[in-house]
């Protein structure tokens, strides 16, 4: 079975839509959207820096699969 793998780009930022958003002008205590929240500022860092470098490597072996598929012929392969 093949794994489908959505890596995530906003790993630091809260996950909101366009009601929360509205909901968020009633919110008088200061204290509505959630971060992903990290222990230090090298956790932060580290945990971007490995969610942007998953991106990097799921583009890769998308590219390298579809250039593959469109190439066959030309590339032997089966």
């Amino acid at each position: 079975m093949k794994k489908n793998i959505r890596y995530r780009t906003d790993y630091l930022l809260p996950k909101n839509n366009f009601l929360v958003g509205m909901g968020s002008i009633l919110n008088i205590a200061g204290s509505y959207f959630e971060y992903n929240y990290s222990k230090s500022d090298n956790e932060a860092d580290l945990k971007s820096l490995t969610s942007d470098w998953d991106n990097v490597g799921q583009d890769i072996r998308k590219s390298k699969i579809s250039f593959e598929e469109e190439n066959k012929h030309k590339l032997c392969l089966k």
